[in-house]
């Protein structure tokens, strides 16, 4: 009996033990959940609600999201907006950021590239698998002192906008060359459209481009001419000249109303009359044919074209880019991002979502029928750049801003003098 006892009283306190610390197990945590891996994007969009009924995540979104599925790791958007940061523009804030090292990567503009390319504040992006798979094009517009330094998710071309229509009805051959295109305006303006070009004050500089730089870029010493540039050996203004004597003919001619291209922002000042086939002619980036809200429903045919050169019709190519602070909190995380987002699977992605040129040369998408004529050129490696951080003067933003001066009554010569003067200050 005493054995059976001591049994008993053994079996109640293992069995109670046993309860008590199964309850117990039931109400505490294992272990504390591990914290999630962020990285941090500074640019001008918020990220899209993934869940808001109706509302389709952008095609950047959607390579975000491929990227985070694939490494369980959140990008957070830290977002530009104008209000927050009063007189600041983009620019000026993306290079403070960079500066004080206050995020990992960033969608930069092309001087802003440039500069900090320069200043060896950007990693070198060439490390990357999907860096292989990039075109020429891309490397050529964003390499600094040898190091790929910005790389974007579409190749941004610019174009004339021209209704096929009523060149048809005037008997007139789309132009090729400048003196092609001016009797074009010519034509038109004796047929009571006074002002045949929609101009804004944004982007004018691609009949500069477009001329200055024909030869340069579709020749067989680019980086020769590049690098006498940069040393001086050549003027900027010397390749400049031809494009501003043309555009100041535009102007005296009466081609382009330069008081109403001085205020007009992109697209807003000239599409009104584009549309209702007031005017036949107007410059816009590739991604405008493709929607509603600018030329992507016309009551004509549309045809997209290059700017007028010596060499034909030429397109004309600005480049953004994501770069990635060479200081970055997060610098392993965040170079895993961007080769998942340039891989040739989330550029598919992008390329098909928004019908743009992809910077891989292993991705094609069809393009509406008005892009046609701007995408063969593409294709066959016929373009000039209007932005290249491998030139020690910054193009897009400079000959914007020397146009502008050109619209306001300055003299050729004085806006050659603008681009020596900034030659000279580079080379300083």
């Amino acid at each position: 009996m005493k054995k059976i006892l001591l049994l008993l009283i053994a079996f109640i306190t293992i069995f109670s033990f046993t309860a008590c610390t199964n309850h117990q197990n039931s109400n505490l945590m294992t272990s504390e959940p591990q914290q999630q891996k962020v990285v941090n994007l500074f640019g001008p969009m918020e990220k899209t609600n993934p869940n808001a009924d109706n509302i389709a995540r952008t095609a950047f979104d959607m390579t975000v999201a491929l990227a985070e599925q694939k490494l369980n790791l959140l990008v957070e958007y830290r977002t530009y907006t104008a209000e927050n940061y009063k007189e600041k523009t983009y620019d000026d804030v993306t290079l403070d950021r960079i500066r004080n090292n206050m995020d990992d990567w960033y969608l930069l503009n092309p001087d802003i590239i440039q500069i900090l390319g320069t200043e060896g504040k950007l990693v070198d992006l060439s490390v990357l698998d999907s860096a292989k798979n990039l075109r020429e094009v891309v490397k050529t517009a964003n390499t600094v002192d040898g190091k790929l330094v910005a790389i974007p998710q579409e190749v941004v071309v610019h174009g004339l906008f021209v209704n096929k229509d009523m060149f048809d009805k005037y008997n007139l051959a789309l132009p090729n060359t400048p003196e092609e295109f001016l009797h074009c305006c010519e034509v038109f303006q004796q047929n009571g459209i006074e002002t045949p070009i929609g101009a804004n004050r944004w982007w004018l500089e691609n009949f500069v481009f477009a001329q200055a730089y024909a030869d340069l870029y579709n020749g067989d010493t680019t980086q020769q001419e590049i690098q006498q540039l940069n040393s001086g050996e050549r003027k900027y203004s010397d390749y400049m000249r031809n494009g501003f004597e043309f555009l100041k003919k535009l102007i005296d001619n009466g081609y382009v109303d330069a008081e109403k291209a001085y205020v007009s922002e992109a697209i807003e000042g000239e599409i009104a009359d584009f549309l209702a086939q007031k005017t036949p002619i107007v410059m816009a980036y590739w991604g405008a044919a493709n929607t509603d809200t600018a030329y992507g429903n016309t009551d004509f045919e549309l045809q997209v074209i290059g700017f007028p050169s010596n060499k034909g019709q030429m397109p004309v190519v600005s480049m953004t880019g994501y770069a990635v602070n060479v200081n970055a909190e997060h610098l392993h995380d965040v170079m895993n991002v961007l080769d998942i987002i340039l891989s040739d699977e989330a550029l598919q992605i992008y390329a098909e979502t928004n019908k743009v040129i992809s910077p891989s040369k292993n991705v094609e998408v069809d393009c509406v029928p008005a892009l046609k004529p701007l995408n063969d050129k593409i294709q066959q490696n016929i373009y000039v750049l209007g932005s290249n951080a491998g030139m020690n003067v910054e193009q897009w933003g400079n000959t914007c801003l020397i146009v502008r001066k050109l619209l306001t009554g300055a003299s050729v010569e004085e806006c050659m003098a603008e681009f020596d003067a900034l030659q000279q200050k580079a080379l300083q």
